[in-house]
Parts: structure tokens; C-alpha cells; sequence
């Protein structure tokens, strides 16, 4: 096999969070669903999540999207997800740019107005509504992954910073969530460093002290999210905004506010009973982007009363390029690699 490949990428953002979509230089993977197709590559072929989020490609805070052919005829497409943290099933950020990409790359061909159309994440069916206009997809909104509260006002002794009170929600991850106030903090850029050091405290402390169990996933691995919330702010009618950050175990603070954090925050105050129907979450990043959570319903499993939502942002297209792959490169580990790399581009939709 030769030492030389290319992948496709789209490099784009969604409040900040840059997500790189790989369009192509990918064999078929091995697996009869998304998820398994996630799993083969968590366990066997790790080495392209760390390529393309290490140097000398890419650094941590970055995400990056698989665009895989669909398992299941209802999709246009399937993505798998990779941070830092690992293969999370489900990403809101990541969604709205996938969705864009399937868009700007043909895939699903852009048509003024609505669009809707549905892809494949490991989590399962995603649907998805795009607002197009002038050619430009303006917004997108996702599904949320039902989300739940686990674990209400509970607390922990943290070393460094002392007592500290946390719930926890699950909404694509497990997330503490803490009251960024009473820990000292106004949710401001010039503390992000500040924001990492104690969500880091945190994660540890609750990691070493339990962990969690979903209710048909069963135990998802120790807690890889702290949500950092801010005073709510009322705007409207059934419209509360709140400054928020999203921490992502280890060390990295996210650009955006995160869908799925967004929608942890839905879970907690549809607990607390402070949620109708319709209502709307704008959670405001570091950076001053956003993301609108909508709470659209609530089912009953087992012991939890999950949330249904929706997730609305805007994705950007910052680059397309072609990355070079050189085996022979001390900097680049093809171990991993070989058996999934291809020089075939990605076929687009006419």
C-alpha cells in the first residue's frame, strides 16, 4: 500500500465550536448500523480521531464528522462524531454543521425555504429542518436527544474549591450541571482559563465518587461534561436567556454553548416545573453566540419523565481542502490507518 492519502474535509463552525466534516478518503467501514460502525472505529481504528484532532492537523478543541453512507433507508446520510473525550453519540454543534455540510456538498441539493430530511448519528434517526435563503442555509434545527434528570441537588467536597452543588442530566452525555454564581463566576471570556481549572476540579471529584447508568444504554463511561449556567434572563413570553458554558473532560472549554448542554438545561427546568410546551431557552456562549433550546414534550421512562426538544443555530463553512497524508512522517501514525483510508472521492448528489 502506498505511504501517500488524501481526505476531503469541510472545516465549519457553529457558535464558535469548529466541526471538520471528512467527505471523503474513508473506505466503507464494517458495521450494519452508524453505531456499530462508531463502535468498529472506537475500538479498532481510534487512530483517525486523533490524527485529525492532534498536531500536526488539528488540536482538541476541535470536533470532527464522519460522513458515512446511511444504514437505515429514512436517512440521506450517516455521521459519526469524535472530540477529544471519545465518540459521544450524540452532538447538537456537530449535528447543525453535518446537516449544513449535507447541504453545501450536494448531498441533499439546496432549495430556497424549509428543507427537512433526516441523518443517521450513532445515537440513531435525527430530523432535521433547514432554513434556506438566497442559497445561504440561514439556520438549522435538530431534534434533541431525549433528555433526563439522574441526580437533583446533590453535592460533593471538591479539593480546592470546597463544597459544591450539582445536578446531573442526561442528554447525549452524562452533564453535572452547577450554578456558575454561586461558584464565583460571570460567564465572561477573560475566564475561560479560570472555567477550565474548576470544571476540571469537579469531573474529577464526581468521577472518583460514582458513576452513572443510562436506562436502556446502560453505563455510558464516567461523566465527560460539567455545564456551567448563568442567571436566567426573561425576554418574552415563554423566552428565558441565560449566559452558559460547556466544559468537555479533559481540559476544553467549548466555543459554543453545546446543543446537548442546552438541552441538559431544558431537563432541569422542565424538573424544577418551570417549562410549557413551546417554551424557549437561548443559551449564550463566552463568545456571545447562541443556541435556542425548544422544549416540545415530555414521555415517560421507567422512573424519568424525559424531555423532547429541539436544538437551533447556524453552522458556517470556514474551508474545503484536501489533507495530505504522508505515512513516512515521524508526526503522523498510520498504524491505525491503513485499513481504512481510500483514494476515492465522495460521489455527490446530481
Amino acid at each position: 500500500m502506498k505511504n501517500i492519502h488524501t481526505l476531503q474535509l469541510m472545516d465549519t463552525h457553529a457558535g464558535g465550536d469548529v466541526s471538520r466534516i471528512v467527505t471523503g478518503g474513508i473506505d466503507t467501514l464494517p458495521g450494519a448500523t452508524v453505531r456499530e460502525q462508531m463502535e468498529y472505529l472506537r475500538d479498532d481504528a481510534d487512530g483517525l480521531r486523533r490524527l485529525l484532532l492532534e498536531e500536526p492537523y488539528g488540536i482538541p478543541e476541535m470536533s470532527v464528522d464522519l460522513l458515512v453512507p446511511a444504514t437505515r433507508p429514512e436517512a440521506v446520510a450517516g455521521y459519526i462524531i469524535m472530540e477529544v473525550m471519545g465518540y459521544p453519540i450524540y452532538s447538537g454543534s456537530n449535528t447543525l454543521c453535518t446537516a449544513t455540510a449535507v447541504l453545501e456538498c450536494g448531498i441533499v441539493p439546496k432549495q430556497e425555504g424549509i428543507q427537512r430530511f433526516a441523518l443517521e448519528a450513532p445515537a440513531g434517526l435525527v430530523q432535521i429542518e433547514a432554513r434556506v435563503h438566497n442559497g445561504v442555509v440561514e439556520s438549522v434545527t435538530c431534534e434533541g436527544l431525549p433528555s433526563y434528570i439522574d441526580t437533583y441537588r446533590d453535592t460533593i467536597q471538591v479539593p480546592g474549591i470546597g463544597e459544591v452543588t450539582y445536578s446531573v442530566a442526561y442528554s447525549g452525555g452524562f452533564y453535572a450541571l452547577v450554578d456558575a454564581t454561586e461558584l464565583g463566576f460571570k460567564l465572561i471570556r477573560e475566564e475561560e482559563q479560570a472555567l477550565s481549572m474548576c470544571a476540571h476540579k469537579i469531573v474529577e471529584a464526581i468521577q472518583a465518587k460514582r458513576g452513572f447508568s443510562h436506562y436502556t444504554l446502560g453505563d455510558v463511561g464516567p461523566l465527560p461534561f460539567l455545564h456551567f449556567m448563568g442567571p436566567e434572563e426573561q425576554v418574552g413570553e415563554g423566552y428565558v436567556r441565560s449566559r452558559s458554558t460547556t466544559y468537555v473532560h479533559p481540559g476544553v472549554i467549548c466555543r459554543s454553548t453545546t446543543g446537548t448542554g442546552t438541552s441538559a438545561r431544558l431537563a432541569l427546568m422542565n424538573y424544577e416545573g418551570r417549562l410549557n410546551v413551546g417554551d424557549k431557552l437561548e443559551t449564550i456562549s463566552l463568545r456571545e453566540t447562541g443556541f435556542i433550546g425548544t422544549f416540545t414534550g415530555t414521555h415517560q421512562e421507567g422512573a424519568y419523565q424525559v424531555v423532547e426538544n429541539t436544538i437551533t443555530g447556524r453552522s458556517y463553512v470556514l474551508a474545503h481542502s484536501d489533507i495530505v497524508i504522508n505515512c513516512d512522517d515521524p508526526l503522523v501514525a498510520c498504524g491505525e490507518l491503513h485499513h481504512i483510508l481510500s483514494d476515492r472521492h465522495p460521489a455527490k448528489a446530481s
